[in-house]
């Protein structure tokens, strides 16, 4: 695996050094006077261009940035590799180089592994809460459980300082979130109409909490709004986790064949007690004493387990 992977969305801040590596990557000294010809390949495009003589892997990432940064996802991970003519394939490169002959370089984004083992820690996770809103009220099979494990999964973020962020479907129409949820401390309360939670100031929110690997996402529909966040979220590198007992359809046909399908797709299908508890991860942590008093009475089973 390469030796510098870097996360897109900290490509212009990256560290370049000046030492030396393999053939056209050189240790001579810079001529800022001079350029050299290099050819920029990103999936399926290849841009020819040219750097300063001397560039090091910082100026080799901003020119990526500047050809490919429309098709760049921002919430991938990358390594930049050279072709090395005597091994007829690309290397991946060391942290210190410098340019000073003709060379093509590439960045790959790095595979997304859909199995993961679903580790959970607080200070990696954040919790989305999906369109849990007055009008649903009568549509929605067993909302009157949801809703109450709902308030189980805010009231151990805000024990745990977990960031919440909730969205209302058109709220003009369909009505704001549902009093029973206490969303005193949540990070986002965002109005939408697409399906999807993932919008442009959801993906901003996330950019500004350092280290968030995990999702956990509640709410409804399952098959709608629910199955494309997660699928948005999977797409962008995150790990998803849906919580069973707080997510729901208007048809339990709709909802079981959602679950299964995100289930194949890598998407960690879980239950709100097993999620607070794996937060806590022992009977030692500080706040177990606390997210134990949530959990003390089951939540509620009702006709979830249904497959009909």
């Amino acid at each position: 695996m390469a030796e510098n992977p870097v996360c897109a969305a900290e490509l212009k801040s990256c560290p370049g050094s000046h030492s030396s590596i393999l053939g056209s990557i050189t240790g001579s000294s810079i001529n800022s006077s001079s350029s050299v010809p290099v050819l920029f390949c990103f999936s399926v495009f290849a841009r020819p261009s040219s750097v300063p003589h001397g560039s090091g892997y910082e100026i080799l990432i901003q020119k990526f940035l500047s050809l490919y940064g429309d098709q760049i996802d921002m919430h991938r991970k990358f390594v930049v590799q050279l072709f090395a003519e005597e091994w007829g394939q690309y290397i991946d490169l060391p942290k210190g180089f410098v340019i000073s002959e003709r060379c093509k370089v590439r960045l790959v984004p790095l595979q997304i592994q859909l199995t993961t083992l679903g580790n959970l820690t607080p200070a990696s996770t954040v919790f989305f809460c999906c369109d849990m809103q007055e009008r649903f009220r009568p549509a929605i099979k067993y909302f009157g459980d949801i809703i109450s494990v709902g308030q189980r999964l805010l009231q151990g973020a805000r024990i745990l300082g977990i960031p919440v962020i909730v969205t209302e479907q058109y709220p003009k129409g369909l009505g704001t979130t549902v009093q029973e949820l206490d969303l005193t401390g949540v990070k986002l309360v965002l109005p939408k109409t697409k399906f999807s939670m993932v919008l442009p100031e959801v993906e901003a929110a996330l950019a500004e909490i350092p280290g968030i690997r995990s999702v956990v996402l509640f709410g409804v529909e399952t098959h709608v709004c629910i199955q494309q966040t997660a699928l948005d979220l999977i797409g962008r590198g995150l790990e998803v986790h849906i919580v069973a007992d707080a997510s729901s359809s208007r048809s339990m046909m709709d909802r079981m064949f959602a679950l299964e399908r995100l289930a194949r797709n890598g998407i960690i299908i879980t239950t709100s007690e097993a999620i607070l508890l794996q937060l806590v991860a022992d009977k030692d942590h500080p706040k177990f004493k606390e997210i134990q008093n949530i959990i003390k009475a089951s939540a509620p089973e009702s006709g979830l387990l249904s497959k009909v």
